[in-house]
């Protein structure tokens, strides 16, 4: 974690930034500032020469790239050489209407991918024609889809608003940038020996990839990821550097008139500037660690790609808030692959340990070199990590392979971690506790209504949880996202205050936020996150990390009427032991937390919350529980106070 004390005051500079109901943009403009249209027209250098890849007809220097791994590459792509081109057919795009289920389509869909990507990896790795026959496929198969974009996507672009791909209207998501980019990379390698096979395969293919790719993201602006004419309001999360990564690729790969890839780039860096614009200067990602990867990571790569491409001309890696944004991801790892997640993020988790490495390098962070190589290490010195279809990842991960051995791993041992600008606030003692809250409001990306909540891990095992999210389906993000029990701040670490949840909405935030780094106290105002009904006036949460001791937990409280009991909930993965009044023990491992509230106020109750979700049950395993302390009384003021206690 280990924040200095300069730091923290900087960082404390920009608070004022924060809009009173959400979050407010920062006017960086870094890559505009930089570069002007004209001057970077000047700098692209022309013709792919920026690759920095052996062509495919060096195998000397595909035998030095890929070292000791080119057997492995090989013997994968060997899986795949009697694979069967799945159809992905019109009613499994609407599956996603009938049923809410993203993955009937995804499936079938995905499994392609992933075998055109290893096909070509092979091919690369061994050079002599073998996998040629199946990537001609697979590159067939693409071209004769209607679209490359997910089923559960579509809605959203398409004028239809339907779920089943229109042929006439070409859209850029996620998925069909993904797979945009690995077609680019193959047209490149591949081309001439695809033309050998039938001259109209690398034709046809690039003719898609103009239709799909390049001329949607030149032609249209109606993208809400692009975020060209952001407002202060607007939300810029990871779509954003995810697609503008991959159209730069594709551009920067295949066209060669310099006005227009000028225009595209530079289009592309108008993009990303409202996502370096919208993170905070803290560097907080506010979907969670395990998004960092395709938000914070993947605007790495589009900066990586942008001084590729520019020869070096163009970087910002020496701006602050680029650093902050890479060290999130240390200072967010708890330990034994456990990770603070808020909102939709797991718990499980680490981050890819080549960009991690990648992004320090660039950054000149030796936290994040180190917390790469402990990675590497935790994983047992793997050296050949695939990243998805994700070619430039792949092979990036080869080339930063051997600095990752060289590097002695470590991860973050300081006693704080403090975001005063997102409100994120980690801490960790002598005890072995380690602690993680939030404040913040209830319309981030990603969102799940849970200002003030927290986690509480010992020995790197998590006691006291955030659950997560699970398996994405049409409700998610729908107007029934809330109706999701894992979305509903009762199923948090917080107060339902006169019987009412936390809600949703810009407005529904927190207030007096402030942290002690020298009494390890971080404390907010979470009232303002209920609505009307739970006429509440405030509700100041104030948690304490004792150095050498537990965790106190303070609430001090003022409503506006009494109707219903307050109850205070807490989420945790060992089984609660209520067994004793004013007691409730947790096993981890081999040691016990004890909770410790006033038994003449509340009731205990514990529920079992079964986990059936594959997505859930992967991270916690058959069940987790849900505490709830109810108040016998029903107070108008009044304090909570609960102790946790490590024995």
């Amino acid at each position: 974690m280990g924040n200095t004390l300069f730091r923290t005051l900087l960082l404390l500079a920009f608070v004022w930034l924060s809009a009173e109901n959400g979050q407010a943009t920062t006017k960086r403009d870094l890559l505009q500032k930089s570069m002007n249209p004209e001057r970077l027209k000047q700098v692209l250098l022309k013709n792919q020469s920026w690759v920095r890849y052996p062509a495919y007809t060096d195998r000397a220097g595909w035998d030095a790239l890929i070292g000791g791994a080119k057997q492995e590459i090989i013997e994968t792509g060997v899986k795949y050489l009697n694979h069967e081109w799945k159809v992905v057919k019109a009613t499994d795009y609407l599956e996603y209407e009938r049923s809410g289920s993203r993955d009937i389509m995804q499936g079938p869909y995905g499994n392609n991918n992933t075998a055109l990507a290893r096909l070509l990896m092979a091919e690369l790795a061994e050079g002599k024609g073998r996998f040629l026959d199946q990537i001609v496929n697979g590159v067939w198969e693409k071209c004769e889809m209607t679209s490359w974009v997910l089923s559960a996507h579509l809605p959203a672009f398409q004028t239809s608003r339907r779920s089943l791909a229109d042929p006439d209207e070409q859209v850029f998501d996620l998925t069909s940038g993904d797979v945009g980019s690995l077609l680019s990379w193959t047209w490149y390698f591949l081309r001439d020996e695809m033309e050998k096979v039938h001259p109209l395969i690398p034709q046809r293919l690039r003719k898609e990839l103009q239709r799909r790719v390049l001329d949607p993201y030149m032609e249209r602006d109606d993208f809400w990821w692009m975020a060209i004419d952001a407002k202060p309001e607007t939300m810029v999360n990871n779509w954003n550097p995810w697609c503008n990564f991959n159209a730069l690729t594709c551009f920067l790969l295949l066209e060669n008139d310099p006005d227009k890839l000028a225009a595209a780039v530079y289009r592309s860096m108008v993009s990303v500037d409202q996502f370096i614009n919208y993170n905070h200067e803290d560097g907080a990602c506010e979907e969670g660690p395990s998004y960092w990867g395709h938000a914070g990571g993947k605007m790495y790569d589009y900066l990586r790609m942008l001084s590729d491409g520019t020869g070096g001309k163009l970087s910002v890696f020496d701006k602050p808030v680029i650093r902050n944004i890479g060290e999130y991801i240390v200072h967010s790892y708890v330990g034994d692959g456990w990770v603070v997640n808020f909102a939709d993020a797991s718990a499980r988790g680490g981050g890819d340990k080549g960009v991690i490495y990648r992004y320090g390098e660039a950054v000149g962070s030796e936290p994040m070199k180190q917390f790469a190589a402990y990675l590497n290490e935790r994983d047992g010195k793997k050296g050949y990590t695939p990243a998805g279809i994700d070619l430039f990842r792949t092979l990036e991960n080869l080339v930063s392979y051997p600095g990752i051995l060289q590097t002695d791993p470590a991860t973050s041992a300081s006693p704080y971690s403090w975001y005063p600008e997102t409100e994120f606030c980690y801490m960790q003692n002598e005890s072995g506790l380690f602690f993680a809250a939030k404040g913040g409001y209830n319309c981030e990306s990603h969102n799940h209504n849970d200002v003030g909540t927290f986690s509480l891990y010992l020995d790197s095992k998590p006691v006291l949880i955030d659950v997560g999210v699970g398996t994405y389906t049409r409700q998610t993000f729908s107007s029934e996202r809330y109706d999701i029990w894992t979305m509903q701040s009762n199923y948090h670490n917080l107060p339902m205050i006169n019987g009412s949840p936390q809600a949703f909405g810009r407005e529904f935030r927190s207030k007096n936020v402030t942290f002690d780094e020298g009494k390890l106290r971080f404390s907010l105002d979470l009232g303002g996150a209920y609505p009307k009904e739970a006429a509440v006036t405030s509700w100041q949460r104030t948690y304490t990390l004792e150095q050498k001791g537990g965790l106190v937990i303070l609430d001090q409280f003022r409503l506006k009427e009494l109707k219903d009991a307050n109850i205070v909930n807490f989420m945790s993965w060992p089984q609660p032991d209520i067994s004793t009044p004013g007691t409730v023990l947790f096993k981890s491992g081999d040691r016990t937390v004890k909770l410790i509230y006033e038994s003449s106020r509340f009731d205990p109750v514990v529920e079992k919350i079964e986990q059936t979700d594959p997505r859930l049950s992967r991270v916690w395993g058959e069940a987790v529980y849900r505490l709830s302390l109810k108040a016998i009384e029903k107070e108008k003021n009044g304090t909570y106070r609960f102790r946790v206690e490590v024995l």
